[in-house]
């Protein structure tokens, strides 16, 4: 069972109300197992954040949300940045 760290920054740590959670997935589970775990425990503001977001798996960025997560994982959530 892959145990994963989520991490939210600037404003999906807003949307979560947490900096980070680690989840236990069933074997197999895949990004998108874990952004539906995540949307479904933190509701609607988090759910759109998500849909705006790109994401780091162990720092390198996920273009494929059907990439596997291995156990003890990071997944950091990167809302879009204002500023430059």
């Amino acid at each position: 069972m892959p145990r994963v760290t989520v991490r939210y920054f600037a404003g999906a740590r807003a949307a979560a109300g947490v900096t980070s959670e680690v989840l236990e997935l069933p074997d197999g589970a895949r990004v998108s197992d874990a952004l539906e775990t995540v949307s479904l425990r933190h509701g609607d503001d988090l759910k759109r954040v998500l849909g705006a977001s790109s994401f780091l798996l162990d720092a390198v960025a996920v273009h494929d949300l059907g990439a596997a997560l291995p156990t003890g994982a990071e997944l950091d959530v990167l809302p879009p940045f204002a500023g430059g």
